[in-house]
């Protein structure tokens, strides 16, 4: 074990040339970020998720009850032992020959039966409450660390010159407030790395997975090396938009579209031009040329912008997915009335439906002339009303 650890805390891959761990130790002079502050993240990460479960009780299930939102799910699907058995056993989602062999067996028209394995499917989706708490939360969490961010980087030299994350490096001592940054951002994150697993299930679950295991590799890593300060211009950054995102989220489920409709637009704004325009011209120029000129690379300092690069690389992700729900409302206002819905649906909604006229439909009897519409369960094939939202 001592072994390993000699090689994993290899100095010449940490630090940069002639520097040792030893002289990045805490002295009476001077405080350096250890790696075993970050030990801290564990314990704070379990009461993030504990104040999580008061705030949603105590706070955001009351402002949603104000709001008219009930706790109340989706349409539940009619008993039947036949279509259980095929959900439960065999395909939540049956092909086109599972559907007529079923029509003919059961007498349902094939337009019954998949509005019926819709229901089935919906009703082990969360109510629209629960999902409106969910928002309230993480709204007020990254409004809280943006706003304390932003509180925290006016008052330091890197943030009106990026130069600043460089001179003198790694012998830049850690204050009170940025180690309090750090370790918050961190704990919130494991919280979410491992709460994500009994949150509402999306369709973007691994992206979201790979999303919070790099940002803790990025925490963890920055800290250890003391690559803090450029660090905290990371954060603060991509946390600029999800107040907006998780707003937005709020004002659709409380039936707020205006409001929905105007806080996406913000969000999309702020997105794309802190994610497409200031991370990379900013941040990535002064990790990759500025770090370059005044320290030279080593073999730390080539992980450390891989990951931003791999950060990146999910933000065009996202920014493409933000850019076509944007062209394919404008593309449905050209086309027709104007629906603002359109604007605030995602690809990614989290429960399928069809028009409300369609659901109220009951089974009808066999009459062979019920059609799917471009086999999507009786939807267009684009965003599907009814419930769907926005994520992250």
């Amino acid at each position: 074990m001592a072994g390993i650890l000699a090689w994993f805390w290899n100095e010449r891959f940490w630090l940069p040339h002639n520097v040792t761990w030893a002289d990045l130790k805490n002295t009476e002079e001077a405080t350096f970020p250890q790696a075993e502050d970050l030990y801290l993240a564990f314990p704070l990460a379990f009461c993030i998720f504990m104040v999580r479960l008061i705030f949603e009780r105590f706070i955001a299930k009351p402002c949603a009850i104000a709001l008219n939102i009930q706790a109340s799910g989706p349409q539940i699907a009619p008993p039947n032992a036949i279509l259980e058995k095929v959900f439960t056993a065999i395909t939540k989602h049956p092909d086109e020959k599972r559907l007529e062999g079923l029509s003919k067996q059961l007498d349902w028209d094939v337009r019954s039966i998949q509005r019926w394995f819709r229901q089935r499917r919906n009703q082990e989706k969360p109510s629209t409450l629960t999902r409106f708490c969910e928002s309230m939360w993480r709204f007020s969490f990254y409004l809280y660390v943006f706003t304390y961010g932003v509180r925290f980087l006016k008052k330091t030299p890197w943030l009106w010159n990026t130069r600043h994350c460089w001179y003198n490096y790694p012998y830049q001592p850690l204050t009170t407030d940025l180690h309090y940054y750090y370790i918050l951002e961190l704990s919130f994150y494991w919280s979410l790395m491992f709460s994500q697993f009994t949150d509402i299930k999306r369709k973007d679950f691994g992206i979201m997975f790979l999303h919070h295991l790099v940002s803790i590799l990025l925490i963890t890593f920055s800290y250890v090396n003391n690559m803090a300060r450029v660090g905290t211009l990371v954060l603060c950054l991509h946390d600029s938009a999800d107040a907006f995102l998780e707003a937005a989220k709020m004002a659709n489920y409380a039936k707020f579209q205006k409001m929905c409709d105007l806080l996406f637009v913000m969000f999309a704004m702020v997105f794309i031009t802190t994610r497409l325009g200031i991370f990379p011209l900013w941040v990535l120029n002064t990790t990759l040329f500025e770090s370059w000129e005044i320290v030279g690379p080593y073999p730390s300092w080539w992980v450390f912008n891989l990951l931003l690069l791999l950060v990146q690389g999910l933000n065009c992700f996202w920014s493409y997915l933000i850019v076509k729900i944007a062209c394919k409302a404008v593309s449905r206002g050209k086309a027709g009335k104007w629906n603002p819905l359109h604007v605030s649906k995602d690809d990614r909604s989290d429960i399928e439906s069809s028009s409300d006229e369609e659901d109220s439909e009951p089974p009808r009897k066999n009459a062979h002339t019920a059609t799917t519409t471009n086999g999507t369960s009786g939807t267009n094939g684009y965003l599907l009303t009814g419930s769907s939202s926005l994520d992250d």
